[in-house]
């Protein structure tokens, strides 16, 4: 799968997405992450991006033509890499856009080709937005600086779901928000710590009880934190 940010930030995407899992799946080459700067697409001998909105309001813009000549480039990289002439996917990332949860990350791992696009200062103009987004999507109820960061956050999110990059093919199965549920406690050595000892059940080798223990524990915990999702 390959991964397309555009941002004016490329160095904080780079260095936020290579390392740990995701560092050692783009080694195996099982996906690739490209930072695009947009800036590097403005016609502004200055390298400006943004401008003042028409009809006043605080804050700066980013303008329509740089967004809209970095997402050229990047549907004419992915021509010459695989010969589509499709349109990719543009995820705007934005407070006002739908809710980011596990099956929309499943939804977006099934694409070969997915774009972020990153914005900053108080927005992007409108046209550039109709030009390129296909979908627009927030990771929660509040506001940040820039997009970045919620890009990153779907990116591991959905890259977990790619074959081949968790170590064990079950992990990404068995885990919180798996059929709505939140993923049950876990314990490793010692069997006792400050007197709170691990469930007698996981140490019985029983793996029908073990499995009938997890389930329970899922669904006590998700009715506990979580009694929305089970309403699902």
């Amino acid at each position: 799968m390959n991964f397309y940010v555009m941002t004016l930030f490329p160095d904080m995407i780079e260095q936020g997405l290579n390392t740990s899992i995701i560092g050692r799946a783009m080694e195996k080459e099982l996906l690739s992450i490209k930072a695009v700067n947009i800036r590097d697409y403005t016609l502004d001998k200055h390298k400006r991006v943004d401008d003042y909105p028409y009809g006043g309001g605080a804050g700066m813009l980013m303008a329509v033509e740089p967004v809209v000549r970095t997402y050229q480039a990047i549907r004419e990289d992915i021509a010459a890499k695989t010969g589509s002439t499709e349109r990719p996917r543009v995820v705007y990332v934005t407070p006002w856009g739908r809710p980011f949860h596990q099956e929309m990350a499943r939804e977006f791992a099934r694409e070969e080709n997915l774009v972020f696009l990153c914005g900053h200062y108080e927005g992007i103009d409108e046209r550039a937005l109709e030009e390129v987004a296909t979908d627009f999507v927030s990771i929660g109820d509040y506001v940040l600086t820039g997009g970045e960061l919620p890009a990153m956050v779907m990116i591991d999110a959905i890259s977990r779901l790619i074959p081949g990059v968790l170590n064990n093919k079950d992990s990404a199965e068995y885990e919180s928000f798996a059929g709505n549920l939140l993923e049950h406690p876990q314990y490793t050595r010692p069997e006792e710590y400050n007197g709170k000892k691990v469930p007698e059940v996981l140490l019985s080798g029983h793996h029908a009880k073990i499995e009938a223990w997890k389930k329970e524990q899922s669904l006590l915990r998700t009715q506990k934190y979580r009694p929305d999702l089970l309403e699902q």
